[in-house]
């Protein structure tokens, strides 16, 4: 890259809820992020609901909300072809990401992710050096843009079910600013740890530590860095650690005649993240129906919202069409499901519940080793994760 050109990295650090930055600075483990706090920049900004990862990891690389790019979640009721499908494909999207405007202007742009279910997405549109840190051993030039990464940074990529993915998917970013092969990098983490331990706990400080120690790395090597997250994540259990589950099937049998259609976008191929429970859910169901079931629903006080299709999406800017009849969110302690017997809850290993989706996970932290420009800070509480590249690239004092 020329000599002028300043690297510019943007994390995702995967359901980093501001009380883990909390407690790991209260325990000295993130001197460096302590340091962005007071001589670069730190907000808290609401993410996209659904907090899950695809839409607001979309949310964060357009900059724009699901109702533009079309995310809706990690799994959707695709009405037209009857049938529940991933949504970790290029044709869901329906906006390109910024990085083919960077790349068009001649940025090196390189992404990174944890978890191969972005990357196809987020490489629609251009070309450059695009891995996930899951197939990390299967990389080719051809298709990825840099062959032989595990070779290259002298390790196996580690599990998904491991907080070293994170790490590797940091290292794999130092190297190459260090080698100077890209000049704008986005690196998307994972939430296994957050999913697997309390903020504070030891194990999440060890996970922010060894982060606080890339980050370290980074700045050492010049980049500008802005650190974000595509949701927050919340304990989800009784007081005796089992999980606290809203049944939706259970509530709506007898109340409406149905037929219906229960919908958990969190659901996603990594099911001991969270059993494929989360906090916001989608039910389709006759329109003469609508409001009968939303009266039912709303009778569960761990149900914070209960909305019909349109006033939810233009309230949460979701696209309609890929939503259900009838949209809810779940309380700060609580998940959505099925109904019993419909999640396998032996996945999560004995280890208590926490999960994410609803309105208590929107609130996210939004860091950098710069200070913000004046104008920008004037409009801080107005910030959102999705202004992370925008504030990144045009947004920092030099």
């Amino acid at each position: 890259m020329p000599e002028s050109q300043t690297p510019v990295v943007v994390i995702c650090a995967d359901g980093t809820d501001p009380a883990y930055v909390d407690a790991a600075i209260d325990h000295g483990c993130m001197p460096t992020l302590a340091r962005f706090q007071r001589e670069g920049a730190y907000h808290l900004v609401p993410a996209a609901i659904p907090s899950f990862t695809n839409p607001n990891n979309m949310t964060i690389t357009t900059s724009r909300p699901p109702a533009a790019h079309g995310i809706s979640g990690n799994y959707f009721y695709d009405a037209k072809r009857e049938v529940e499908v991933m949504m970790d494909h290029p044709r869901f999207l329906r906006c390109e990401s910024l990085f083919a405007q960077y790349a068009h202007e001649g940025r090196r742009v390189a992404a990174i992710t944890a978890k191969d279910k972005l990357r196809t997405m987020l490489a629609t549109g251009w070309r450059g050096i695009c891995f996930s840190g899951e197939l990390a051993h299967e990389t080719t030039e051809h298709e990825h843009g840099i062959a032989q990464i595990t070779r290259r940074m002298g390790q196996d990529n580690p599990g998904i079910y491991s907080g070293h993915m994170s790490d590797f998917v940091m290292a794999c970013g130092v190297y190459l600013v260090r080698e100077r092969r890209a000049d704008l990098l986005y690196l998307s983490l994972t939430d296994f740890v957050q999913h697997t331990y309390a903020p504070g706990s030891p194990e999440a400080d060890a996970f922010y530590t060894s982060l606080d120690g890339r980050l370290a790395e980074l700045d050492a090597l010049g980049a500008v860095i802005l650190l974000t997250a595509d949701h927050g994540m919340n304990d989800k259990c009784h007081p005796d650690g089992t999980p606290n589950i809203v049944y939706l099937e259970t509530i709506l049998d007898g109340s409406v005649p149905g037929p219906f259609r229960v919908v958990l976008p969190v659901t996603d191929p990594h099911v001991t993240h969270h059993a494929g429970l989360g906090s916001f859910a989608t039910v389709y169901l006759p329109p003469d129906q609508v409001d009968a079931a939303i009266e039912r629903l709303r009778d569960d006080a761990r149900i914070d919202d209960a909305l019909p299709r349109g006033e939810a999406a233009s309230k949460y800017e979701l696209p309609a069409d890929r939503i259900g009849d009838v949209v809810l969110l779940s309380d700060r302690g609580s998940v959505l499901g099925r109904a019993p017997g419909a999640h396998d809850l032996s996945v999560l290993s004995a280890s208590r519940l926490r999960s994410h989706g609803g309105l208590h996970e929107v609130p996210v932290p939004l860091a950098s080793n710069r200070r913000l420009k004046p104008d920008v800070e004037a409009r801080a509480a107005s910030l959102r994760n999705a202004d992370a590249f925008p504030v990144a690239m045009d947004g920092l004092q030099t």
